[in-house]
């Protein structure tokens, strides 16, 4: 992020929002929300909107403390290397690896000779093509020529025509060129200029387009190309290096990744035509998401007219991602051409079908989202004709609004006679902020790499429910480690469960660690890994699905029910009752750092340091003492800082970990294992997928089923959000199937029973004909009140949450809007929610509620700090500092944190649950008040003295500088026999309002506002709260609308990095983003009155979903489609399409199931 400003800034000292929100677009963020990162770089726009001005927000830091930013101090290019350039006769560039050759050549004489010699060599710009191969799919290039010198790539000619533009020039040079071009020409002439730089908007990200070369693009010839349909569908034409002109039409995409150029031919130049008088050009594009993102479906499109009629002439359109390459409609043109009538809306009557039978794809095709795809190309076309309709002036269209606001409104009060250096309560910045800004934070990768160091690559199985049959030893490694290696206990048990460290003869699941190779390098250790063979014997009855299990009884014990009142009396007595059911995919963590430890032999006793990324550093150390078959005591687990984890450093991470530490122990030297994105998303597993089916009365009796057998407990006890229903059963089970195990997330299990029980909520408003609030609102909590596990608690402050939510959002009269809208509007449909939220607080399994601490003094008056929770970007260090600050009534910034260690603070709980502050909070108060009281006699004798005298006397008088702090936490539990029990310590309340704007032609969506208010008591940290609140929303909204993972029918994991997951972006913030936290708000039960913040929020980013599902509702009444109707999560823009049921989907035919295999599977 702050590379990617700096560059902006260096090419544009004065940026506008466009500017910027394009600058940041190619990075993700997935703590933050984002709303503060573009806050603070719109700073540096000329023009600030009125969502920073000084008198509508709380400015942390007075601008004066910092240097401006001043262009003419920069660091220049070095001018000897200019010279260099300059005075350098053209040699030849040569660089030889251990594998590999990059050559690049000084003439195109020389580039062409090169290239005919070596014809299968790929010439490389910007790596953008080559390089994923190179990483990802071992492909291996023994010759890479470079033409980034070749002057005749980067020429620009002007023709009477067109334009030619030198194949090497980057994406973003070309954008450039033709916005530089098109005031300089009359209207008409620049339709495919137009047409071309929107599709380079999306295309990829700034960072992909600054390097990515035109020619590149244009010959990679990917299926689903943004530009080649557009350059098709305009007659463009290429120029090759044996200078000959050749069409970029249809018959120049021969299949997959192949042109008609032969091998050893070069791309010189792309000519890009003028169109004329009557034509009009299109281009079209949906994606999984706005901004750097491959396309799903692209088109160009263009049709002239015969001059002063509006007759068709002339044709042409062509499709990306409907085939192996870019593909033509020939026969819909000459649909369209043939019928010689002015254009109107029945020229594309006869066309649709036809387009239909031409572009047909089989069911089981790559990439699935057959009826998606087929339904964008009529989608597309329609789009067209409304285009052209306007263009000639038939129809004029409206434009809705696209620009950034993001608020984040909130209040902090401190008592008037709280000391002004009394941190607590006051929004202090996060005390690693600066140093993670500019790179400097140390995170486990950066620890510099020791002596004799070696890397540990996994092997994992490619099969799922198969017995392995060898594991061969690679030559010039220097081991592999296999389960036989193991000197301790060789699984782990969880939730009842063993989970083997390494698969011995059998694997259940694709993914599943199979051994382990261990080499000198890291690239070493990866090559061997992936050249291991491991042979296989497959088994049968492979279970990836919920149903599939379940008519198996394939299932984790124990499964549990939960009962209130009389469910099957209830049934009885009424007359209407709905069913319903919805399945919500898994979700990746998608933490920014992947999976990383380092494990260090320490001395000759058997010691180990071990430098990990975890969020339980005990667990770790107990894992790892184990696995090696030594005390604990031996076994030292350091965490600094970890990058990002919501549950998923835990219980994999241990595995990770045992395993790395057989590696240290048999070599007795340092092993690291860092693992890449691909391998992360497939060892570590996720969020659990879950399918809900509940039956409900209007009046809300309401039984349901569901998909660790925690989570599936967690699930029963929130099951009644907010509502008290007098009669409710719900059962849980977890399956038990051949796909990787999953782990914690962010809310374990409460975000999908949440959105189970509202989605119930939903569809009883729609059965009944009634606004969904109005529904939730009757069936609330009201009073002091009993939840169904026979907890008292009282929803005052939810009902204010409530309240407050629709007053400070305006949900009344934005509801009036979103029907006037609606009744104006046929093809975009307007949206809106509001979702309230009650989860429960700390760990029902009552040992983990506890926290411990050790405080030193030094001599100089400075204070280290311990505690047992780990800092993973929450701030939880930041208010341990706080906590510190205040209790011992001294400067945070005499206070220090250095790490968290089990030699410091042992047998502490894992940092999860929301319940980080709550317990290390009140074990630091512990600690730092017996050190206060032991300073009391000082005080009293020196009353004038400083904090520094009375710390110095301390020490001469042999009084102790150092103190343990504990915090015994409430005794939670819960009796499932009895159906009874009290597993939280409290509950967090929250409610959030959003609105959105549906394309109901591609299933587009953009989040046009969101309102979302908090009670979290008397905060210790309002910032670092408030980045928690956006950071869980934008999670949420993830989950719920855009994050999908995909397997194949054999059990692979698809989505196994950020070009095929997509999490969201800088594009998918709301754009008005408003948070304000509860007022006057107290929790007797935690550290200075708060309440934790850490997973609440997250399923508040279901008001989004319901949001789309409001808008697909009022697109399905213009069918004359009312009542409920099932929305799958995440409701993706397939989804929402699809559910939209406008008459393209109509005209689809549907495959039946089983009658083919899919491309993916419906987990």
């Amino acid at each position: 992020m702050v590379m990617s400003m700096y560059t902006l800034l260096r090419n544009k000292p004065q940026p506008n929002m466009e500017d910027v929100t394009q600058a940041l677009a190619g990075n993700l963020c997935r703590c933050t929300g984002y709303r503060p990162i573009v806050d603070g770089c719109r700073t540096f726009c000329q023009v600030l909107s009125s969502a920073l001005r000084p008198a509508q927000v709380h400015i942390l830091f007075d601008k004066e403390g910092f240097l401006p930013l001043d262009p003419t101090q920069e660091l220049i290019f070095p001018p000897e290397l200019i010279l260099m350039a300059e005075t350098a006769g053209p040699r030849t560039l040569t660089f030889q690896g251990e594998r590999m050759t990059w050559v690049s050549p000084a003439s195109l004489q020389e580039l062409v000779q090169m290239k005919s010699s070596n014809p299968k060599a790929p010439l490389v710009l910007g790596n953008t093509n080559i390089g994923p191969d190179i990483k990802f799919k071992g492909v291996l290039h023994p010759l890479i020529i470079s033409p980034t010198r070749i002057a005749e790539l980067f020429e620009v000619t002007h023709t009477l025509n067109g334009v030619w533009v030198g194949a090497g020039f980057s994406l973003s040079e070309v954008r450039s060129l033709l916005e530089k071009l098109v005031p300089q020409f009359p209207e008409e002439k620049t339709e495919l200029f137009k047409a071309l730089i929107q599709q380079l908007r999306n295309l990829g990200s700034e960072q992909i387009r600054n390097v990515a070369s035109l020619g590149g693009n244009v010959m990679s010839a990917y299926p689903n190309s943004d530009l080649n349909p557009v350059l098709a569908a305009a007659n463009s034409l290429n120029s090759p290096g044996g200078r000959r002109e050749v069409p970029l039409n249809q018959d120049f995409f021969v299949s997959f990744g192949k042109t008609v150029l032969k091998p050893e031919e070069i791309l010189l130049s792309v000519f890009i035509p003028f169109s004329r008088k009557g034509e009009i050009v299109r281009a079209f594009r949906q994606a999984p998401r706005k901004e750097s993102s491959f396309a799903t479906v692209t088109a160009g499109m263009r049709v002239v007219f015969s001059e002063g009629s509006r007759v068709v002439q002339d044709a042409s359109i062509y499709y990306g991602g409907m085939g192996p390459t870019t593909v033509g409609a020939p026969k819909t043109c000459a649909a369209i051409i043939t019928r010689s009538e002015p254009w109107d809306d029945e020229t594309l009557s006869q066309a649709y079908d036809v387009l239909l039978d031409e572009l047909a794809l089989p069911p089981s095709a790559p990439g699935g989202q057959v009826e998606f795809r087929r339904s964008l190309t009529l989608s597309f076309l329609f789009k067209f004709n409304l285009e052209v309709l306007q263009k000639l002036r038939e129809m004029v269209g409206t434009r809705h609004r696209n620009g950034y606001e993001t608020k984040s409104r909130f209040e902090f009060h401190v008592s008037k006679d709280q000391s002004s250096q009394d941190p607590v309560g006051r929004p202090i910045m996060h005390r690693s902020a600066i140093s993670q800004a500019t790179g400097e934070a140390v995170y486990c990768d950066d620890i510099p790499k020791t002596d004799r160091e070696l890397f540990l690559v996994l092997v994992t199985s490619s099969r799922a429910n198969a017995k392995i049959t060898e594991a061969l030893q690679l030559p010039g490694v220097v081991d592999v480690i296999t389960a036989g290696d193991i000197p301790g206990k060789t699984v782990r048990t969880f939730s009842g469960y063993d989970e083997e460290l390494l698969a011995d003869s059998q694997v259940s699941c694709v993914g599943q660690m199979v051994c382990a190779v261990v080499a000198d390098s890291r690239v070493h250790a990866r090559r061997a890994a992936s050249a291991v063979k491991i042979g296989y014997e497959d088994l049968p009855d492979s279970l990836f699905t919920v149903e599939e299990a379940t008519e198996k009884s394939s299932y984790f014990e124990p499964r549990r029910t939960i009962e209130r009142g009389n469910v099957a009396e209830a049934f009885k007595s009424v007359d209407q009752v709905y069913e319903g059911e919805i399945r919500l995919g898994g979700q990746e963590h998608f933490y920014m750092e992947t999976q990383s430890m380092l494990v260090v032999p320490v001395g000759e006793e058997a010691e180990f340091n071990v430098y990990i990324s975890t969020q339980w550093p005990t667990s770790v150390q107990d894992a790892v003492a184990e696995t090696l078959g030594i005390p604990s005591n031996r076994v030292t687990c350091h965490v600094k800082r970890i990058g990002g984890a919501f549950g998923g450093k835990v219980t994999k991470t241990t595995i990770l970990a045992c395993i790395t530490s057989v590696a240290a122990w048999k070599t007795n030297r340092a092993v690291r294992c860092v693992l890449e994105r691909g391998e992360d998303m497939l060892i570590t597993g996720g969020r659990h997928p879950v399918l809900g089916k509940y039956k409900v009365h209007p009046d809300f009796h309401f039984s349901n089923f569901y998909e660790n057998v925690y989570v599936a407990e967690k699930i029963l006890l929130h099951m009644d959000n907010v509502y008290n229903i007098p009669n409710l059963r719900g059962y849980a089970a977890a399956c038990r199937t051949h796909l990787p195990s999953n782990t914690a997330f962010r809310g374990f299990g409460v975000p999908q029973c949440l959105m189970v029980v509202e989605n119930m909520v939903n569809d009883v408003a729609m059965a009944l004909g009634r606004p969904a609030d109005q529904v939730r609102e009757l069936n609330m909590y009201k009073g002091p009140s009993v939840t169904h596990y026979k907890l008292e608690f009282s929803p005052e402050n939810m009902l204010r949450c409530w309240e407050e939510c629709k007053l400070k959002s305006d949900y009344g009269a934005r509801c009036r809007a979103v029907d006037l809208f609606n009744q104006q509007s046929r093809w975009k449909k307007r949206g809106i929610s509001i979702i309230p939220i009650k989860y429960g607080i700390a760990f029902s399994e009552s040992f983990l509620n506890q926290g411990a601490a050790l405080v030193h003094i030094y001599r100089d008056g400075s204070v280290l700090v311990s505690h047992g929770g780990t800092e993973m970007g929450q701030g939880l260090h930041t208010k341990m500092q706080q906590v510190a600050s205040r209790e011992l009534h001294i400067p945070h910034s005499k206070i220090h944190i250095s790490e968290t260690s089990t030699n410091t603070v042992p047998n502490a709980s894992m940092s999860a649950a929301s319940f980080g502050t709550d317990a290390n909070g009140m074990a630091v108060k512990n600690a730092c008040e017996t050190l206060y009281q032991r300073l009391e006699p000082l005080r009293q004798k020196n009353p004038g003295g400083t904090w520094e005298s009375w710390v110095k006397a301390a020490y001469f008088e042999k009084i102790s500088l150092s103190a343990t702090g504990f915090y015994r936490g409430p005794d939670l539990y819960m009796d499932w026999d009895k159906m009874k029990g009290q597993p939280y310590a409290y509950f967090t309340f929250g409610a959030c309002c959003s609105e959105v704007e549906l394309d109901c032609l591609t299933g587009d969506y953009r989040t046009v506002r969101t309102d979302i208010v908090v009670d979290i008591g008397k905060s210790v940290n309002p910032s670092a709260d408030i980045g928690q609140i956006e950071g869980a929303f934008m999670q949420g909204l993830g989950l719920y609308t855009l994050e999908e993972l995909k397997f194949s029918p054999s059990g692979l994991l698809y989505t196994r990095g950020p070009s095929q997951y997509k999490i969201p972006a800088i594009c998918d913030m709301p754009l008005r983003f408003n948070v304000h936290l509860l007022s006057d708000s107290n929790n007797p039960h935690a550290i200075y009155s708060s309440k934790g913040i850490g997973e609440p929020v997250l399923f508040l980013g279901s008001s989004v979903f319901f949001a789309i599902k409001d808008a697909v509702a009022a697109a399905r009444s213009e069918s004359g489609l009312v009542g409920p109707f099932p929305l799958r999560s995440p409701a993706t823009a397939e989804k929402a399409f699809l559910a939209c049921a406008s008459p393209f989907t109509h005209k689809i035919p549907t495959s039946k199931p089983g009658s083919f295999k899919p491309w993916a599977l419906n987990i």
